[in-house]
């Protein structure tokens, strides 16, 4: 199989080292710098077990930007390209999953076209009928920032939205892939396997928000957190994962999700979806309210990621505080060893640690680590269990 994969972030580099250990994998990108790194042998993101991969194992990957030498002859093209969330439609912008599609149907008219990217539902049945071909297959993914090509080496669940050959056939590539082969593999409809993505999704988030909430109610009235959340886990139809508090969900995933299924269901009945969207608000307001009452002059933001092994701090909740106390008129700096820049967010960015250390009397961090053991006293985290 000759397949082209449409975007170099978690999902398309994932799947691209993937697949390039038993098909011709062709990765197309705009940035010509990750462009560059694949064909280096480089991973374009945090994630070590792709690193480690990409280093150790022969794969048939190569890296373009030009579509026509991308998608010529291509039997599968999947769709990695972002959709961020837009405020101002209340929707995903697809118009890069979109581009790429009317690209590869001009170039590769035959070829098979998987979408990895997150739609809203019923996106993929309006691209089969506006371009008037039913090989468009929506497959979603389930992957944790660092940890993306692991989440496809041993996937809990592939999911195609199809009943069809092309499918069939993609899904058994995935499964070639993987080093487990006991996944379920589930084949469904187009729109099905897009609500699966945004319901898993906001599930998700719904847990980090119950906890969270859970932690402020303690916090409020002097409960331990801890000792409470230890407890109502133990019951196993609850179970002990994805229990740890935070400063709120964010990251690629859970914020722009959660939103997209509230906008899906503009015409059905709700509560709960919406409290979820409001509720990592509610969290964040909460946790800026104790940070102002305690009167810091300088506050230094320990880290913009949202967990430790990622790079990515877009949308991340700490951002939320910091722009909140600043509205307090609380003066910010930020450690942040992934950010270049002299600045983020109109605050000072401090690249040496024991600097930022002594510079900031309080020290917020979403996460803690060994870094801030010295300045334990300084530091204002709800990480409870010191995992992600």
């Amino acid at each position: 199989m000759k397949i082209v994969v449409a975007g170099l972030g978690y999902v398309g580099l994932s799947n691209a080292v993937l697949l390039s250990q038993h098909n011709q994998v062709v990765a197309i990108d705009t940035d010509v710098t990750r462009v560059e790194q694949v064909n280096q042998g480089q991973t374009t993101v945090e994630d070590d077990v792709m690193a480690a991969f990409m280093a150790e194992k022969t794969l048939n990957l190569t890296a373009t930007a030009n579509p026509e030498n991308a998608y010529a002859d291509a039997d599968y093209v999947i769709v990695a390209t972002p959709t961020n969330y837009d405020p101002k439609t209340n929707l995903f912008d697809t118009s890069s999953v979109e581009s790429v599609i009317g690209q590869a149907r001009k170039i590769a008219p035959d070829a098979v076209i998987v979408i990895k990217s997150t739609v809203p539902v019923g996106f993929t049945a309006k691209c089969k009928e506006a371009h008037d071909y039913p090989d468009i297959i929506f497959s979603p993914e389930f992957l944790r920032e660092g940890r993306a090509l692991e989440d496809n080496l041993h996937p809990s669940r592939i999911v195609v939205g199809a009943h069809t050959d092309a499918a069939r056939a993609f899904a058994q590539l995935l499964v070639d892939g993987a080093a487990s082969k006991d996944m379920p593999v589930l084949f469904t409809k187009s729109t099905e396997a897009e609500a699966i993505k945004l319901f898993s999704n906001t599930f998700l988030a719904m847990r980090v928000a119950y906890f969270n909430e859970l932690d402020s109610y303690a916090i409020a009235h002097g409960l331990d957190a801890r000792e409470v959340i230890e407890g109502v886990s133990l019951d196993s139809r609850i179970g002990g994962h994805y229990n740890n508090p935070s400063f709120g969900y964010g990251g690629y995933c859970l914020p722009k999700d959660t939103k997209q299924l509230l906008s899906n269901y503009d015409r059905v009945p709700q509560n709960l979806i919406a409290a979820i969207v409001a509720s990592n608000r509610t969290r964040k307001d909460f946790i800026s309210d104790q940070v102002i009452a305690k009167n810091p002059k300088t506050v230094g933001i320990y880290r913009l990621v949202m967990k430790a092994g990622s790079d990515n701090f877009r949308d991340s909740s700490i951002q939320g505080i910091m722009k909140r106390i600043k509205a307090k008129g609380i003066e910010c700096i930020v450690y942040e060893p992934v950010l270049d820049a002299t600045h983020f967010f109109h605050s000072p960015v401090v690249h040496d640690l024991e600097e930022f250390k002594g510079q900031a009397d309080l020290i917020l961090a979403n996460r803690m680590t060994d870094d801030m053991r010295d300045v334990a006293h300084k530091v204002y985290t709800r990480d409870l269990f010191e995992v992600d």
